[in-house]
Formats: C-alpha cells, structure tokens, sequence
C-alpha cells in the first residue's frame, strides 16, 4: 500500500473499491483508493484496506477513475456564462456537468462586450476554489474577425498593450486561460500575459505555423478546439493544426462529439500527440444537463437537431456534450484506448493548467475527486473531495 502522510486527522477516513481502478496512467485490478478528509492516501488491494475503515463496492464491472476536467464549458443546466457572468453562475454551471463525471471546469465566455468580460473577470475571483470551479476561460475577444465561428464580430476587439491592465486581473482568478489569435497581438504581449501565470491558447486564428513557433517561445501553451475555427492542415502550409502536431509542448483541446471533427481526424491527433498532449473539452452549452431545443446567445436563436447546436445560418453554436460522452466517443468513434480517453479528460488537462499534483490522477496527496463508470462508460456516481455526489 502506497501510504500517505500520517499528519491528518485520522476522522473521515473511508475506501471506494473497484475491481478495475485507472490511476492517471495504469490499471489497478481489485483495488481500493483510501482516503481521509478529501485526500487520498494511497491505493491498495482489497484485502489491505483496514477493517474499521467505512467502505464503497462498485458494481461488478464498474470503472473507478480520476474525475474529469473540462477546460472549455460555455454552460449547462440551462445557464449561459455570457448571460450570467456572476460567480453563482459559474458555480452553477460546474454543479450541472458534475453528474457527467466533471469534478471541476473552466466557465468559458465568448467574445463578448467589455462590460460583460470584465463582469466574468471579477466573478471568477470570487468563484475559483469552489464548486469545481478551477478559473475562468475567456474565449476571445483578441481572435481573429477571418475566423470568428458563433463569436460576434462587433465584439472582436484588436488587442493592445494597454489590455493587459485588466487581463492582469484574471491572474487573481485561480487557473484561468485566454483564447486568443496569436497573429494579431502587439511585441510583448503575449510574454508578459503569461509571466502572470495565466495559460495562452491559440484558437479562432489564421496563424501560420511560423507565427504559432514563435508564440510557443513568448509562452503559448495550447490550442484551442483544434481543427476548429482554424485554416486546415496541408503540407506547404501546416499552420496552427501542423505546429500543434509537430510540438509537444502545446495541449490540443478537442471537441469529440462526432460532428465538430472527424473522428479518423481525431485518431490522427492522438496519434501525433499522444494522450499526454491531448485534452478532452465539451465546448458545452446552456442544453446539457437541460431539458433545451432552443436557447438565445447573444441574440441568436441556437437551436438543437440530432444533437448538433447550430445557428439559424447553419454555423455550430458550441457543443450538446458532456465529459463522459466526450470520453466514450473517443473509444466508440475514434477507436482510442480507453486509458488514453480517460487521461485526456484528467491528468492531460490538470497538468496543463499545472495541477497534476492536486488533480487528474489518484495518488498520495491529491484531492479525492473521482468518478465510477459501467462498461459502457456510463457515470454511476461521482466525489469530490471524497465525497460523494448526489444527482438529481
């Protein structure tokens, strides 16, 4: 048994059991994850667990795994951050996804009017820490007008030094991230946003792949939905999918729902990156986790057909997915490894925004969040600092 250190509390201990228990990186079978006052302690054989611990069987064939992070959560449970930028809907939107398996998020805003983005800035401090929420992911307004998918156009703004005033804020915000077109910013601005700490993505850019190389030296750290909102990848001009292929060093968000990219396309991406540099997101919106067909993004009526989200001008609106939809598409449509689907939806995420120690891997030390799957990878239940959920 992997112990862990003797200086908490010796109250609230307790053991999930599972015949099959994926730690981050391997399979444990007949394994128990032992935890006390949220953290876990270490995982062991059934037959080491102490006998006046409280103990959790699984279900004969159930899956017990880190929980899911989702970098990129525009809503659900019929909340929409750019309607509600305040920190009770942040939080509520994390509550929504958490009976899909996702024990903690980014609430993601689009392009939207400064007031607004400000808004969600300021929620974010008081939000970040609860509830599973880990920051915020401001998805523009710094993109690109060429590429602006549902975004609106009057809202894209060309960034200037002087933004980096109130971007600075977002520093204050837990893990947050910043979506933005990396061929229109000013020198200097992208190396002194990420000296704050806050993670830079590209996404919804035309960047070639030299400009998204010399990003990557100024502290690009990531793509955003890749293969969306992006120029594709052909071989005398690679751009942003071919950097993010041939560089280890960026994360690749992918939408695996089936619709936003071809899952022959995503197979490639893993096979180029590996799960290591693969991250699972939802691009979720207001309809998961609610009973939606329609619903209003900045004055567009978004409606929901055979699962696709989709603008009355026929341009997809985010994404009718959760985390564990994501994960099960990745091993049914994209044929991956189920340990690679369940590490791009954990541990891939958590490193990324520099939790790998905390998060997205059951080992000594880290929170007791996780989630219990059938065979089919559908969620039975889910804890969050070792504690059990209850969905309703």
């Amino acid at each position: 048994m992997q112990q862990g250190q003797d200086t908490v509390a010796c109250h609230g201990h307790h053991a999930v059991l599972g015949h099959r228990v994926f730690d981050g990186r391997r399979w444990h079978d007949n394994a128990a994850v032992l935890m006390r006052d949220g953290r876990i302690l270490g995982l062991a054989a059934w037959g080491e667990v102490p006998n006046d611990w409280p103990q959790r069987r699984l279900p004969d064939g159930a899956l017990l795994a880190p929980g899911f992070i989702d970098l990129q959560v525009n809503g659900g449970g019929g909340i929409l951050l750019n309607d509600s930028p305040t920190a009770e809907g942040m939080r509520a939107i994390a509550r929504a996804h958490r009976r899909y398996g996702t024990t903690a998020c980014l609430p993601t805003m689009i392009t939207d009017s400064r007031q607004q983005t400000q808004a969600a800035v300021a929620a974010a401090r008081k939000a970040a820490g609860s509830d599973g929420v880990l920051g915020l992911h401001l998805e523009g307004p710094f993109i690109s007008p060429a590429r602006p998918g549902i975004h609106r156009a009057d809202h894209i703004a060309v960034p200037h030094l002087s933004d980096l005033d109130w971007l600075a804020d977002l520093a204050g915000a837990g893990r947050s991230l910043v979506t933005l077109a990396p061929e229109r910013l000013p020198d200097g601005f992208l190396s002194r946003l990420a000296a704050t700490g806050i993670r830079v993505s590209a996404g919804h850019s035309e960047a070639t792949a030299e400009v998204v190389m010399r990003a990557l030296g100024d502290g690009l750290a990531g793509i955003t939905h890749l293969f969306n909102a992006m120029p594709p990848f052909a071989g005398r001009e690679p751009g942003i999918v071919g950097a993010a292929f041939a560089e280890q060093g960026l994360t690749a968000g992918i939408i695996v729902d089936g619709i936003h990219v071809d899952p022959i396309a995503v197979r490639a991406a893993f096979a180029a990156k590996g799960a290591d540099g693969m991250a699972l997101v939802t691009d979720a919106m207001p309809s998961v986790g609610a009973r939606l067909n329609q619903f209003q993004l900045m004055g567009r009526t978004i409606s929901l057909h055979k699962g696709r989200l989709t603008a009355p001008d026929g341009t997809l609106a985010g994404a009718h997915l959760d985390m564990a939809s994501a994960v099960r598409n990745a091993v049914r449509l994209a044929k991956l490894p189920l340990d690679d689907a369940l590490r791009a939806a954990s541990l891939t995420p958590a490193r990324f925004l520099g939790l790998e120690r905390e998060r997205g891997a059951l080992i000594c030390d880290a929170r007791g969040d996780m989630v219990a799957l059938t065979p089919d990878l559908d969620v039975i239940r889910t804890w969050v600092e070792g504690e059990e959920q209850c969905h309703v």
